[in-house]
């Protein structure tokens, strides 16, 4: 058998919040709760377990979504107010990059994760996002 992700664990202050604020932006259900985890599922059969934690590191997701979910992710963003850049160091506020032939945003969820769409996987070679021009 192949190895495959299957799940990951991500802690959250209020792990409801946290699943349903990700689920609303990529169209997805959160939940129902499996013994102590909100699950998100993803397309791929991978779940998101979000997890009552009372402290935590922050950390990074990236999701790569077709053109179209890319396009609902964003007019979501954008409808609830918030805040998305076009880079991880979250510079280029409001804006999205064009790295690898695709784009891309990045936007902190309620509980302080980064998380990311990008509608082209990296390339071999890494980019970086040079502003408004880049």
């Amino acid at each position: 058998m192949p190895v495959e992700l299957n799940h990951t664990i991500v802690p959250a202050a209020d792990k409801w919040a946290s699943a349903k604020f990700l689920a609303a932006i990529l169209g997805l259900e959160a939940g129902p709760e499996w013994s102590h985890f909100v699950p998100i599922r993803l397309a791929n059969g991978v779940t998101l377990d979000f997890a009552a934690a009372a402290s935590f590191r922050s950390q990074h997701y990236a999701f790569l979504v077709g053109e179209a979910e890319f396009d609902a992710a964003l007019a979501r963003l954008e409808s609830v107010g918030a805040t998305f850049y076009a880079s991880f160091d979250r510079s280029g506020r409001g804006e999205i990059n064009h790295l690898y032939g695709g784009r891309g945003v990045y936007f902190d969820d309620p509980n302080g994760h980064l998380f990311e769409l990008i509608t082209q996987p990296y390339g071999p070679t890494p980019e970086h996002w040079a502003g408004p021009a880049g």
